[in-house]
């Protein structure tokens, strides 16, 4: 092996050491945070699907969601959510930036309950005969296609978007992983009318909730750092505790 190929090397175990540290900062602050607001939260949307408090409104399908159809093949994306809103604490260096991203997408969750609670929605019925596609089966039991709009789903993954490319670039990485990051959270939003667990409108209705609070809260910091008017969102790697 010659000296670049070790240098490729050592770089590769480099960076490999150095987000493992960054990982497991406040590891147990960040796992246990993660898992109580995602049960909290279930509990809740949950609680909401079974008992509507008002009459239940259809959302319509459109041509896009015919032009898509039903692919089974997007179960996988549309499941990676839960990794996926989980990476922008996982990435953060302090205590106070993990407790604001928390609050943030709790704030945003929250509105979306409320939404559902006060005008309860569903997607139409399409003419699908799930026993063919059993994963699809066991999603449509576990979370039927109520409180669809706004998507949550699709909210909560583009505002995690706009979070992570921040924590990218704060790490030092390029617009190779920004550029990943980017298709991974459009492949979760195709994936919740692939699945057939929204329609388009309510995509577009849950990114434009995600757009609010990304502005909303890139407001808030920028003008606590005394910059407001630039977009900016999130927090710097070496950000103080």
């Amino acid at each position: 092996m010659n000296s670049r190929d070790l240098n490729h090397v050592d770089a590769h175990q480099g960076a490999r050491r150095y987000f493992l540290s960054v990982v497991t900062v406040h590891f147990w602050f960040k796992c246990l945070g993660t898992t109580s607001f995602t049960f909290v939260f279930f509990a809740a949307y949950l609680y909401l699907l079974r008992h509507p408090a008002f009459p239940v409104t259809i959302i319509p399908a459109t041509s896009l969601d015919r032009l898509i159809g039903i692919q089974p093949l997007a179960l996988p994306l549309y499941l990676s959510l839960w990794l996926y809103v989980s990476l922008p604490p996982s990435l953060m260096m302090s205590r106070r930036a993990i407790t604001e991203y928390g609050l943030w997408i709790g704030s945003l969750c929250l509105s979306g309950l409320l939404i559902f609670y006060f005008w309860p929605t569903s997607i139409p019925a399409f003419n699908i005969d799930w026993a063919r596609y059993p994963g699809m089966a066991f999603l449509k039991g576990l979370d039927a296609t109520g409180n669809a709009c706004p998507s949550l789903h699709v909210a909560t993954a583009v505002f995690s978007c706009f979070w992570l490319n921040q924590q990218l670039r704060s790490h030092g990485l390029g617009l190779r992983w920004i550029g990943l990051n980017v298709g991974w959270c459009a492949g979760i939003v195709y994936s919740t009318m692939a699945t057939k667990q929204h329609v388009a409108l309510d995509a577009i209705a849950g990114i434009g909730l995600a757009l609010i609070f990304a502005w909303a809260c890139s407001w808030a910091m920028q003008a606590r750092k005394g910059n407001a008017g630039r977009f900016w969102i999130g927090y710097r790697a070496a950000e103080p505790e």
